[in-house]
């Protein structure tokens, strides 16, 4: 089975991603966590250049330094666990270029949905849990236990962070578009909500729909 979450920083993926693992191991499935961009040397590598660099990146450039990494991950990595029984648990797929690269970025989706065809050699999630908040929110719980000032410029954040508000509030409509074209696949959970009641909520959904 493959599970993907989706949402931008600071929606509580990772910590409902940790708490899902912990359930699902003791339920004695095999887990396997990974996230993109990363999961494999070249991956990694790439996510220094995407998230670290201080050069400007072309949108299109971007698009395919994301595909390269993911199509390392799936080949290498995600379709030989499956194959093999594993539970994978994905932070970010290929919903996120949509989001990001799509209605981010401004990139023709016709274009962006072939470049993703081809990275993701047809492999799909099972299921997608998608945290949904508002940008200024998540920013807001980034830097909450600081004193660092709430914005976007902020040289405090990665290369994708600093993309500004209405960057970010584009992000977030792509993921509301995608959620209404694939209701079946995602499925759509409040951020603000308390992180148990959002673990809850994940592990009805799965048990309701795979028995797990």
């Amino acid at each position: 089975m493959l599970i993907t979450f989706e949402g931008i920083d600071g929606a509580g993926k990772t910590t409902q991603i940790n708490k899902l693992v912990t359930y699902l191991t003791s339920q004695n499935r095999e887990v396997l966590t990974l996230r993109e961009p990363g999961g494999t040397e070249v991956a990694e590598k790439i996510r220094t250049i995407l998230l670290e660099s201080r050069q400007d990146i072309s949108p299109i450039g971007e698009l395919l330094l994301f595909s390269a990494s993911r199509t390392e991950l799936v080949q290498q990595v995600i379709v030989p666990a499956l194959a093999i029984g594993k539970t994978v648990i994905l932070d970010r797929f290929f919903d996120s270029t949509t989001a990001y690269q799509g209605y981010g970025r401004g990139i023709d989706l016709t274009l962006l949905q072939s470049i993703i065809d081809i990275s993701t050699c047809g492999t799909v999630p099972d299921i997608t849990f998608y945290l949904d908040i508002e940008p200024q929110e998540a920013l807001h719980r980034k830097f909450a236990k600081t004193s660092i000032p709430l914005t976007f410029e902020n040289d405090e954040l990665d290369r994708m962070e600093r993309s500004g508000l209405e960057f970010f509030q584009n992000v977030r409509r792509g993921y509301l578009d995608l959620i209404s074209c694939n209701k079946d696949r995602f499925v759509c959970i409040n951020a603000l909500l308390p992180e148990a009641t959002i673990q809850r909520q994940i592990i009805t959904v799965l048990e309701e729909r795979f028995h797990a």
